[in-house]
């Protein structure tokens, strides 16, 4: 039954579509932004636009970012012979938060897993292979640790290995299942310094 008419009622049905957004919460979000000056609504939907339009891939890690390449690939005091290669942007996110690793990032967006129907072409590791053609002395797996991480690191260890290159796997001060993007920056910190070879 529409209670609010048909212009909240959208506006609730839209805003529930966003991720971790329920019904509830959708609601009390559509009677924060009625509420709202008009030109902050037209500030956040012109940047949800604008975001939209100019956001894509980084040519080099494939991060999201609205330039070719992202500040960390176009950073020249950061480690390119170190690459982290991690299952989301939000994972990146959550170890530069650390603000100890001055190495690169690779982003496969998505993780190996057959059962989903996702398969080593679904995720971005041509890329990366293509990327370890250049000057590159380690690779850090730092997918989270639930099975398809774990599958999707073994994947990449025996991927890589051929080539020479030294594969280590962060430690497992991340606990299984945990999505990295939740675990606080101390846990992520040991992992990575308590990494090892795969």
């Amino acid at each position: 039954m529409d209670y609010f008419g048909s212009e909240v009622t959208r506006l609730i049905e839209k805003l529930s579509l966003l991720p971790g957004i329920g019904q509830k919460t959708a609601q009390r979000l559509a009677f924060h932004i009625i509420h709202m000056p008009e030109d902050q609504v037209e500030e956040i939907s012109s940047a949800m636009v604008s975001a939209r339009k100019n956001v894509r891939y980084c040519a080099c890690c494939c991060t999201l970012t609205d330039r070719e390449l992202c500040p960390i690939c176009a950073s020249p005091s950061r480690d390119h012979s170190t690459i982290m290669v991690v299952e989301t942007t939000r994972d990146l996110a959550a170890y530069e938060k650390t603000g100890k690793y001055d190495g690169v990032y690779h982003v496969l967006h998505g993780a190996i897993s057959p059962m989903m129907g996702i398969g080593p072409s679904d995720i971005r590791l041509k890329e990366l292979m293509t990327r370890l053609k250049g000057d590159v002395s380690e690779v850090i797996v730092a997918t989270n640790n639930s099975l398809e991480g774990e599958t999707t690191a073994m994947y990449i260890s025996r991927l890589i290995r051929p080539s020479g290159i030294k594969v280590t796997r962060i430690a497992s001060g991340v606990p299984v299942g945990g999505d990295l993007e939740y675990i606080d920056e101390v846990t992520l910190l040991r992992a990575l310094e308590g990494r090892t070879e795969l």
